[in-house]
């Protein structure tokens, strides 16, 4: 059951921190700080949890099982703990965290400015401005969808969606649906529309392929076991890319032990490769859905190898096997949406930040924040909850508990250095 947030009766001001969103990565490191006698505010645009609440779709899952839901100070203590936590749940046990905490959140605070003026931060909000030394940006990745540019040639006839747009089956026209893209999202959605009768076709670009299962337990065990998750954002030899990769292909569930393209087509999905174009009402595909499938199933193969010296020394059963992606001789190559009755496109092609409101020249070409493991490139300015911000686990709610604790020892230290003047 969950408790009743405090919400902070404080009006903007001075304080030493202003951390902004009080989503996981937010309430974590005001928990770090306010253990540590750090006076800061919270500043949330909507509520506690307010994109688990508004921009996930009803039947969503972590993809983490319940034992490794934690954040700094409480971890998960119900009676499922291999279980998965449904939007629902999760907000709960985050409402609870603010409120066990005694987070000093402020709901319903937009900032339209963060800025940097005589070494300190003036954060302009829609009720006033506060002024901070330092200021800990934990607005996470996922602010906006990525929709490519091809959406704009899309016949008008077809109704598009994002992940953000996408509650139940319900959303969707009657007719067939494109989906576009194969991370969890796409693969999640298209097998719920499958099961709700519609007919499906996906467009699969790059993606990451792991089983729910392995060896007897669930693949984050031993992502977790085997050290890859804690792996350092400095020891990653191609960081940028690694940050860019899709989600793995997995549904917080048991019950479907590999959500891949197998299993969808079995479904009855058609499988296509990456939507290149559309052109007179008809989607173009990509012909190398061959070789990206090959791509994934090779990685897969190569992950689980690293994970069977772990399993080896725990002496769990034996590797099981797992048939390549079946690729048909001749995919996909165009589909026409009137003749085909596509009545619908769901982009699930990722999301991307939104630093709109950021007045700090800390962006680079494409819009992405430049940080050295959090560390932002201005004095005394953080970022949490970004994909390997320090380790790869990084982008899940358990790893947020390391990496703000990392940035909350740096953000102490920065706090207690003289104050600065910007030249």
């Amino acid at each position: 059951m969950s408790h009743e947030i405090r919400q902070t009766c404080r009006t903007a001001g001075a304080v030493d921190v202003v951390v902004i969103g009080a989503g996981h990565a937010g309430l974590a490191i005001s928990h770090l700080l306010r253990a540590r006698g750090v006076d800061h505010v919270v500043l949330e645009r909507g509520e506690v949890a307010n994109s688990w609440r508004h921009e996930r779709w009803d039947s969503l899952h972590l993809l983490t099982p319940n034992w490794q839901t934690r954040l700094p100070g409480r971890s998960y203590d119900g009676n499922d703990p291999d279980g998965f936590m449904s939007v629902a749940e999760l907000i709960g046990f985050l409402d609870d965290y603010a409120a066990e905490s005694d987070a000093p959140v402020i709901t319903g605070t937009e900032v339209t400015s963060v800025r940097r003026e005589g070494g300190r931060y003036l954060v302009t909000c829609n009720h006033g401005t506060w002024r901070a030394q330092s200021v800990v940006l934990a607005t996470g990745a996922c602010n906006a969808p990525s929709v490519p540019r091809v959406a704009a040639d899309l016949p008008a006839s077809v109704k598009q969606l994002t992940a953000f747009d996408y509650r139940s089956p319900e959303s969707v026209p009657a007719g067939g649906a494109l989906i576009v893209g194969a991370s969890a999202t796409g693969l999640q959605l298209a097998d719920e529309l499958l099961k709700d009768g519609r007919d499906v076709t996906l467009a699969a670009g790059e993606h990451v392929r792991l089983p729910r299962q392995y060896r007897g337990k669930d693949i984050f065990y031993w992502l977790t076991q085997s050290g890859i998750h804690d792996q350092r954002y400095d020891e990653i030899e191609d960081l940028s890319r690694g940050r860019q990769l899709p989600s793995p292909q997995l549904v917080g569930s048991a019950n479907v032990p590999l959500l891949d393209l197998n299993y969808l087509r079995d479904q009855g999905a058609q499988i296509a490769g990456r939507l290149m174009r559309v052109s007179d009402g008809t989607a173009q595909f990509s012909g190398s859905l061959g070789n990206v499938c090959a791509l994934a199933d090779l990685k897969m193969q190569r992950l689980l190898k690293t994970i069977d010296e772990t399993a080896d020394a725990e002496r769990a059963p034996r590797a099981e096997a797992f048939p390549p992606t079946n690729v048909d001789n001749n995919p996909l190559l165009n589909l026409n949406f009137e003749k085909n009755n596509i009545r619908s496109v769901i982009w699930a092609t990722g999301f991307r930040p939104n630093y709109g409101w950021l007045d700090v020249p800390v962006l680079d070409h494409k819009g992405r924040l430049r940080h050295d493991g959090g560390i932002v490139d201005a004095p005394g300015l953080y970022a949490l909850g970004l994909p390997l911000l320090r380790r790869r686990k990084s982008s899940f709610i358990f790893g947020i508990e390391d990496d703000a604790r990392d940035i909350a020892e740096h953000l102490i230290a920065y706090l207690k250095m003289p104050l600065r003047k910007a030249s």
